[in-house]
């Protein structure tokens, strides 16, 4: 059956999570069904909320009430929204989580991406949703900007389980390591439990490949690297993951019950028509990782993708040459991790901003009717 290749990647170490979250999608058992599939949580982030609340009237009665009880401002209605959506997968995935002892069976709920840059908002707008969700099952979403890395320390400090988004690049990735290792020390030093804290870092994928093919067709020619950074990418960060999370500093956390933060792949979809449509899954397999896939790439998987269960571990050698061909190509690494991360906070910034905006469409044409 083909249900076997998602499987597979749980037999191989890996995670599937859905990249996807509604209120008709829960309400309608969509996501129950998923999780009878082999799927291990849910992701969420502003463009998909506001994908799902733009979309039909599912939100309408709730958002008429929440007016009539003097809920009118339209981040306060947002939040409501999203918390009972929140609530209502958390419910659904928790017997994965207390399958898994917490390893998996999380959803995930970001912050105000307009608070990106502001440490001090940021973590204290995830003790907030923390406090609002109140489930031991919530990932609280916070960008990995400069910024950022300050915010995920604080709350991972607070005890507080932290999923990092948007991170492009591999040093960010290592400091995003060491910020949740700082927290995770802070937190374990005050008493805490670390067997009730967790994390996973969401390393974006196929974004890279868009935004470095782009530049290598501005500059003509070396069309045999592209569909390439993306993937050794991943396969870099992999082994930073592996590299961070050994020897006897991480060994005495463990001992106490911490979890080392997984890498999340993230942005999985394959975006150019050229490439195979499920690259990003096959290529990416590996033990104690997550991939968070669209509701099409979970399909195309179970369908046809061919696992390969150390697919992580080929050709590292290979992907270290990548990143320099690229360099010799004019292509920099750098340059296009930093206008990744720029835009991602721009594109979520800006969903949040058409998301705020819907809302308001919405209240004031449910109060008028």
């Amino acid at each position: 059956m083909a249900e076997t290749r998602l499987q597979e990647l749980a037999d191989a170490g890996q995670s599937v999570w859905s990249d996807y979250l509604s209120r008709r999608f829960v309400k309608d058992g969509e996501l129950q069904k998923l999780v009878d599939r082999g799927v291990v949580g849910v992701t969420s982030n502003p463009t998909i909320f506001q994908g799902a609340i733009a979309e039909g009237d599912a939100y309408d009665e709730q958002i008429r009430a929440l007016v009539e009880d003097g809920v009118t401002e339209p981040r306060d209605i947002f939040w409501q929204l999203a918390k009972d959506d929140i609530r209502d997968a958390c419910d659904v995935l928790a017997p994965v989580y207390d399958d898994k002892e917490g390893k998996d069976g999380w959803v995930s709920l970001e912050v105000d991406p307009d608070m990106a840059n502001d440490a001090n908002s940021t973590g204290d707008q995830a003790q907030w949703l923390h406090e609002l969700v109140g489930k031991p099952n919530l990932f609280i979403k916070i960008p990995a900007t400069l910024a950022g890395l300050e915010a995920i320390e604080e709350t991972i400090a607070r005890g507080i389980p932290v999923n990092v988004t948007l991170i492009f690049s591999l040093e960010r990735h290592r400091e995003v390591a060491k910020a949740y290792l700082r927290g995770l020390r802070r937190f374990v030093d005050a008493g805490g439990d670390p067997k009730t804290v967790a994390s996973v870092a969401s390393f974006f994928v196929s974004r890279v490949d868009t935004e470095a093919d782009k530049r290598l067709d501005a500059r003509g020619g070396h069309d045999e690297l592209k569909g390439k950074l993306a993937i050794a990418n991943a396969k870099l960060a992999y082994q930073s993951y592996k590299e961070i999370f050994t020897g006897p500093e991480w060994e005495e956390l463990a001992a106490k019950g911490a979890s080392p933060q997984r890498c999340l792949w993230a942005s999985t979809s394959t975006k150019n028509p050229d490439y195979r449509d499920v690259i990003y899954v096959e290529e990416l397999v590996g033990p104690e990782t997550v991939n968070t896939m669209p509701r099409e790439t979970i399909d195309a998987t179970a369908d046809h993708a061919e696992i390969r269960p150390n697919a992580l571990e080929e050709d590292v050698d290979e992907a270290r040459l990548i990143l320099e061909a690229f360099e010799a190509a004019g292509v920099h690494y750098d340059d296009v991790v930093e206008t990744l991360e720029r835009e991602g906070v721009e594109k979520f910034s800006k969903s949040f901003a058409d998301l705020v905006d819907g809302i308001s469409s919405k209240r004031d044409a449910l109060v008028a009717a």
